[in-house]
């Protein structure tokens, strides 16, 4: 038998399923069994002819502040796991049913990467937004070179994804990168009133109206993602990067 989900929880009530990231001590930040963990609980939801909505949140102080540095992967892991994670891309995407970001708190690196992956996204006024990979001598790694010009422009997203920037929630919603800025204590509110309205609506037509618009413009995912892929492949083995994690074991 596999390993239980303890990361990534799951809420039902009636059609709108509430999936979680569950690491609030570490603000949601990734590990591969966060990964794992999401992957399963969206296959599950994808199957449920029961589910209308999806939203997507973290409980605790952030969405997800990135990744996890305490707990760096294998170096022979490096291709699975940056396939892995973006098969949440994937997955959040492929999922027939539309998916609602309730983002709060950081939504960093991969986290801002989930963010992007959903269909709509409402942010709580006291949400942080960045890309800080190249500040780190990497590489983004989740379809975000892909993903992000398409919600706020290709210079918008070099300017963001070169330099790492910290956008709060209201310069988010000024660029296109979310689509509602509300108080944090109301955001569950906001984001469930818009699932329970979209859940509302006839599911086939939702379904194929996330599909028309999403092929009308990622044409080109797959070709980005594997890009990504490779780059960040090389970036692993940069100097600066070997300085990291030699400054990493120090610690």
């Amino acid at each position: 038998m596999g390993r239980d989900v303890t990361t990534v929880d799951l809420d039902l009530d009636d059609r709108v399923a509430t999936v979680w990231l569950d690491r609030p001590h570490r603000l949601n930040a990734v590990t591969p069994e966060l990964v794992a963990d999401l992957l399963t609980v969206l296959d599950r939801v994808a199957a449920d002819e029961n589910v209308g909505v999806v939203v997507l949140a973290g409980r605790g102080r952030a969405f997800c502040s990135g990744h996890d540095l305490k707990q760096p992967p294998p170096e022979q892991e490096s291709r699975r796991r940056l396939e892995q994670l973006q098969d949440v891309t994937r997955a959040l995407r492929g999922l027939p049913q539309p998916v609602v970001g309730a983002v709060h708190g950081y939504a960093i690196g991969a986290g801002a990467e989930f963010a992007l992956g959903c269909d709509l996204v409402v942010a709580a006024d006291d949400a942080v937004f960045a890309f800080p990979e190249v500040g780190l001598g990497l590489s983004v790694t989740n379809g975000a070179s892909r993903l992000l010009p398409l919600l706020v422009g290709p210079m918008r997203a070099k300017e963001m994804i070169m330099l790492g920037e910290h956008v709060d929630a209201a310069t988010a919603h000024a660029i296109g990168l979310v689509n509602k800025v509300v108080p944090v204590d109301a955001l569950s509110e906001h984001a469930h009133s818009l699932a329970r309205s979209l859940a509302e609506r006839p599911a086939a037509a939702l379904a194929l109206a996330k599909r028309a618009v999403d092929r009308g413009v990622d044409g080109t995912l797959d070709a980005a993602l594997e890009l990504e892929v490779s780059h960040a492949l090389i970036t692993e083995h940069t100097p600066e990067v070997a300085a990291s994690k030699e400054e990493f074991g120090q610690r």
